[in-house]
């Protein structure tokens, strides 16, 4: 069955993006109207993070968040198959001269990317410019699905992909090398090496990686958010002027602004964060779960 569905992609991707946009609203509407489990994630998270919002308009949110989850499901496969000159033209690149500027002075790099629908739009367009590294999740269930996905993300130059069980030298060692390292610090991974800051007012499980890997290889954080535009105008990468003192001396402080920063970028565009992730299922102390 994996391969009858990564047969339809193929065929999918040589549609104009106009088209491939539309199919992927529309996946994102059966999907919102069968799969109850994440709408249920997502209804929970948009309730927790925009209370000012009544019930109804958080139903239109969510529903134009699955769009757009469909969207960048089909879309996908452009970013599998879809020549070079293609991407470039879907896929605009905003700030490569700041990434190229510390590179030249020998400055390691730390691309802050939040999870955003975009995401892997812009990883493999920063692929298509700078070998860069990036953490990988095996697909250990599926071994087809797993291989398209190494490819997809090392199509472009020489791609470094490590595991969470490689740990943080290979991305240290990466960085010092040269490479930008694509991070994406913003899920709930638990309790370890984390700590509870505010996310949209609520306490949430924050990874402190952000702070102590932009101390430890002595890093610029430079964010790096990639938009979904809309209808078939494509994607819209960009990289952000390199923030001032970071890290500091506090890491709980460091990590309170990268969720301060993040929810700053999430108001502008809130159908595209990543809602369906569980993203306050650990809580501190004895506090209820809300999932």
């Amino acid at each position: 069955m994996t391969r009858v569905l990564i047969g339809v992609f193929w065929l999918l991707h040589w549609l104009p993006l106009a088209a491939l946009a539309a199919l992927g609203r529309g996946l994102g509407i059966v999907s919102y109207c069968l799969a109850a489990r994440r709408r249920r994630v997502a209804s929970i998270n948009l309730a927790l993070c925009f209370p000012e919002l009544d019930e109804a308009a958080r139903r239109r949110l969510a529903r134009r968040h699955f769009q757009a989850l469909g969207r960048s499901l089909l879309e996908r496969g452009l970013l599998w198959w879809a020549s070079p000159a293609r991407l470039r033209r879907v896929i605009r690149f905003e700030g490569e001269g700041r990434l190229r500027a510390l590179q030249r002075a020998g400055t390691p790099v730390i691309l802050l990317a939040p999870h955003f629908v975009g995401l892997d739009a812009g990883g493999a367009r920063v692929a298509m410019s700078f070998d860069s590294v990036s953490m990988y999740a095996r697909q250990k269930k599926n071994p087809v699905l797993d291989r398209l996905l190494y490819r997809g993300r090392r199509r472009f130059g020489d791609q470094l992909l490590l595991t969470r069980q490689d740990g943080v030298r290979g991305a240290l060692r990466a960085m010092k090398a040269g490479r930008p390292f694509y991070y994406l610090p913003d899920m709930d991974y638990g309790r370890k090496d984390a700590v509870f800051v505010p996310f949209f007012g609520v306490e949430a499980a924050t990874i402190t990686g952000l702070s102590r890997l932009a101390r430890l290889a002595g890093a610029r954080v430079l964010p790096c958010v990639t938009r979904m535009l809309p209808g078939g105008a494509g994607y819209a990468l960009e990289i952000g002027e390199p923030w001032t003192d970071f890290p500091s001396a506090d890491v709980e402080a460091d990590t309170r602004r990268m969720n301060a920063w993040l929810e700053t970028v999430v108001r502008t565009m809130p159908e595209q964060y990543y809602w369906v992730h569980r993203r306050f299922k650990t809580r501190p102390g004895e506090q209820a779960r809300f999932y």
